[in-house]
């Protein structure tokens, strides 16, 4: 049979078995082995099976994830994420929309000692809602905010779907964390401009809070601290080079619990949890990248992505037609995908078309990420949109709908689409701390 044909039967059968509900790391690995065999031998598919599965447990590069991810139990359980929300409240909590606001702010600055958008919006859910709930805010606008804000947790250094990118990729870690801070911080500006417009058409959306006085507003600034510190540890050690990205996780992890441990903030049942937690992401996410991998290798045998390549650059169009186009897969496939899945899987398709078409590798991470973004709160997957769901569920009575949380997301969704036009347009706004850096 036809390389090519065997490979795109390979994609339509995962496909359909993704729709089974199978997890996605072993289907992947599943299609990967068994093309893989028929295009080389038996013995061959199982080679690569073992092999790349041991060495994505095994890698020293990807040891960032797990402890990234530590770091963000250990914030999450030792109340840091309370203490940011407390802070963005007291500055954004007495206008229109205020506590909106203080959430969208304080997601982006969980996610700096964070890394993950499910976590940042559970996390936020879970501090955010009750008190949005009391003030009377609508639900969609709160549920809105706390699912899309926690989205923000994915372009924030450090975000485990740039380290991911940067390990499929061969490009550096770092430059990809550095990539992402003014794109987050103009993605929170756009969340703002949104609630403010929501809150203007409809001012029962949310009303305005309780008014601080400026020495209670620079006093919770102290509430910060944990997380200042911890930032400017990680990201400053890997600006200077002191460090390498899996260094700076590990002293990053370390100064969470630390700061902690010293605080007495941390409880030895909050600690085991935030192990447990751990592990359990950990795990799951290896071996989403080990089946990535070995699909990976399948497709490279099939030469799908080369001929992809060669197929798309012999359009005569202009490159960001074609780069459109690449963009609306991502936007179509994190509907219906978890956001690292469908990284993983496409980036060795769409990689090379883009790298051919001359655009900065490091800007596409970024792109993709916000992408990717979308997807976690579009409905039928926003993975987003069933954490908040699922912790509502548990603080909020009575609950918030589903319904709800999904009508909250649009205007934030249009912000993301605004966002990600603005940084095709103006791509120095995502390379110039890069350059400048590296």
């Amino acid at each position: 049979m036809n390389p090519t044909m065997t490979g795109i039967i390979g994609i339509l059968v995962m496909l359909a078995m993704f729709m089974t509900r199978m997890p996605v790391a072993y289907v992947m690995a599943l299609i990967g082995y068994l093309g893989f065999s028929i295009m080389i031998s038996t013995k061959g598919g199982l080679n690569l099976l073992s092999r790349n599965i041991y060495e994505a447990f095994s890698s020293y590069g990807l040891t960032t994830i797990p402890l990234f991810i530590l770091m963000g139990q250990f914030a999450f359980n030792s109340g840091i994420s309370r203490r940011l929300y407390d802070t963005a409240y007291k500055y954004f909590g007495n206008i229109r929309g205020g506590l909106a606001m203080a959430t969208v702010s304080a997601c982006t600055a969980f996610g700096a000692v964070c890394g993950s958008s499910p976590a940042t919006a559970a996390t936020m859910a879970t501090v955010g809602l009750p008190e949005m709930r009391r003030y009377d805010y609508a639900d969609e606008l709160s549920a809105g905010s706390v699912a899309s804000g926690g989205g923000l947790g994915m372009i924030m250094p450090p975000s485990v779907v740039l380290i991911v990118y940067g390990v499929l990729t061969e490009q550096s870690i770092g430059a990809l964390f550095v990539a992402g801070i003014f794109p987050a911080i103009l993605l929170t500006f756009l969340f703002i401009i949104a609630i403010c417009i929501q809150c203007h058409l409809d001012s029962e959306q949310g009303p305005p809070g309780e008014k601080f006085t400026w020495r209670e507003k620079i006093k919770s600034l102290t509430g910060m601290g944990d997380t200042l510190l911890v930032f400017i540890l990680v990201m400053g050690g890997l600006f200077i080079g002191l460090f390498t990205p899996t260094e700076a996780a590990a002293v990053g992890a370390f100064g969470v619990l630390a700061v902690s441990v010293i605080r007495k903030r941390l409880t030895w049942k909050g600690f085991v949890k935030s192990l447990e937690e751990t592990l359990r992401t950990s795990c799951m996410v290896m071996m989403l990248i080990a089946g990535a991998v070995v699909f990976g290798k399948f497709l490279a045998v099939t030469r799908i992505p080369f001929n992809l390549a060669t197929w798309i650059s012999g359009f005569d169009l202009p490159p960001y037609l074609i780069m459109a186009a690449v963009v609306m897969v991502y936007f179509i496939g994190g509907c219906v995908m978890d956001a690292l899945a469908l990284v993983m899987l496409t980036i060795p398709i769409f990689y090379p078309v883009v790298i051919d078409l001359g655009y900065d590798p490091i800007w596409f991470g970024v792109i993709i990420v916000l992408v990717t973004q979308i997807g976690v709160i579009t409905p039928p997957v926003g993975i987003n949109v069933y954490v908040v769901f699922g912790v509502a569920q548990g603080v909020l009575r009575p609950p918030v709908s589903l319904e709800s949380i999904f009508k909250g997301i649009f205007p934030f969704l249009i912000a993301v689409v605004i966002g990600i036009i603005i940084l095709t347009i103006f791509p120095d706004i995502v390379l110039f701390l890069p350059r400048l850096m590296y």
